[in-house]
């Protein structure tokens, strides 16, 4: 018979079995997880419909050679209020990303304490202090990627971040120049309008001439005063746009419209010669809403690895020392230290992170979609720019020729009625013609310029960028 020392523990050997075969379930039944990771199926090769010569500069908006745009978007850069909260975002994404990151390292923390107690028991009082330090580290091994996917996720969405924002700086410069070139205009207006209303005052001192001599009769003179009038009404509303203008302007530069820079240009340039469009694979390449668009899906395709290595077991390791002793200076004497392995895996949890496995994919999913679309949007806005400017040209040189022709023909009719050939109403209704085709002009010319900024913004990448 076996003595009691020489018994094998059966149950022992169970539960060493046991967590054998858990430890063998738990990782046989796992696999590594995989990104899921997809290549845009999305790859131009080809050329755009029309290019320049010229290459465009990182900073578009020096193509025009307009000092004075120059210097307000260089103001505007560093005061909008709407780029600065871009920046913000950028440090925050950071922030996170710098806070993900620090779960590769151990985590340390320390501990002290003091106690006193004091005890009485009859007339004897009683008095012990105690003091204590310790160090506790903890380490999350990665044994499946989880963290590794998690701060790969942050860095993508900091770098995401930092596109944004260089796409937000080529919007405000957009603006920027959008509502410069519209306020030339409207300053131009007034000055067509101007020249209008003193032609029309000259007109009107020669109908009372010939109304008083009995030449016309009352009903041309009061036309031709309603005529003077108009054109003083539509000084005032351009006098108004103009402003409403300049206080937009002063609102993208980061400062109250009663603080708007005083400037005394008043006419639209030249349009400078056609930059160069390159090869559609460049541009998605070069745009930082692309790069963006990019960036958010390979973070949620780390997302999707996080949340599928999340379901797999956790290897934790934790590590001890403290000591205590009632004398503050014998702290140091003795040590206690432990060190552990901590290994949890998720056995039943309702299907929670099998759920957030595919939401994980469901966003990718969605980024992947937003990305073409991203992409197809880029593209279209190229070849819309380029074909407006294109149409816009035709459309300016028709008004060239019929502001021409319009000239002609009052001159003509001009002469016919101071000969007495023509009656008022046809030198009237030329004059009226050729007027409008003026203001017309000066618009289709400012949209002109606003084509070309589309296209310059459809075109541009960036440049580098300090808060």
């Amino acid at each position: 018979m076996l003595s009691n020392r020489t018994k094998p523990d059966n149950s022992l050997n169970e539960r060493c079995v046991w967590f054998c075969l858990v430890i063998v379930f738990l990782f046989f039944t796992a696999c590594a997880p995989v990104t899921t990771h997809q290549d845009s199926a999305l790859q131009p090769q080809g050329s755009f419909s029309a290019t320049g010569q010229e290459q465009l500069p990182e900073k578009w908006w020096l193509t025009f050679g307009d000092p004075t745009l120059d210097r307000l978007i260089a103001q505007a850069l560093a005061g909008n209020f709407t780029l600065q909260s871009a920046w913000d975002r950028l440090d925050r994404t950071r922030a996170v990303a710098r806070k993900a990151g620090a779960d590769f390292v151990p985590q340390l923390s320390g501990e002290a304490a003091a106690s006193s107690t004091r005890s009485r028991i009859s007339s004897y009082t009683n008095s012990t202090e105690s003091y204590s330090l310790g160090l506790a580290a903890s380490y999350e091994v990665d044994l499946w990627g989880r963290v590794g996917s998690t701060s790969e996720a942050a860095e993508l969405d900091a770098l995401a971040s930092a596109e944004d924002l260089q796409t937000a700086a080529l919007t405000l410069s957009a603006q920027v120049a959008t509502t410069w070139f519209q306020l030339l205009e409207q300053r131009g207006q007034i000055e067509i309008l101007k020249q209008q209303q003193h032609t029309n005052e000259q007109g009107l001192e020669l109908i009372s001439l010939q109304f008083r001599t009995g030449q016309t009769g009352i009903a041309d003179l009061l036309q031709q005063r309603q005529v003077v009038e108009s054109r003083r009404g539509e000084r005032a509303l351009a006098a108004g746009r103009a402003e409403v203008l300049q206080n937009q302007l002063a609102v993208l530069l980061g400062v109250a419209p009663d603080q708007a820079p005083q400037i005394t240009v008043n006419k639209l340039g030249e349009l400078p010669p056609l930059p160069v469009t390159g090869l559609q694979s460049s541009l998605l390449e070069r745009r930082p809403d692309v790069r963006a668009a990019w960036l958010q899906l390979e973070a949620a395709d780390q997302r999707v690895a996080a949340a599928v290595a999340d379901r797999f077991p956790r290897l934790s390791l934790t590590g001890r020392a403290n000591t205590t002793d009632e004398q503050i200076e014998n702290l140091f004497d003795d040590w206690l230290t432990s060190l552990a392995a901590n290994l949890l895996a998720p056995l039943i949890d309702g299907g929670r992170r099998l759920a957030e496995v595919e939401r994980s994919q469901a966003v990718a999913a969605e980024n992947f979609h937003i990305y073409g679309q991203t992409v197809l949007d880029a593209l279209a806005e190229v070849e819309d720019a380029l074909t407006q400017e294109l149409r816009q040209l035709e459309y300016l040189l028709s008004i060239n020729r019929q502001l021409e022709l319009a000239e002609q023909a009052t001159s003509r009719i001009r002469d016919r009625y101071l000969n007495g050939a023509e009656d008022y109403q046809r030198i009237l209704g030329a004059l009226l013609s050729k007027q409008l085709l003026q203001r017309t002009q000066l618009s289709a010319r400012r949209e002109l310029f606003v084509n070309r900024i589309n296209l310059c913004r459809a075109l541009a990448g960036g440049w580098e960028m300090s808060r």
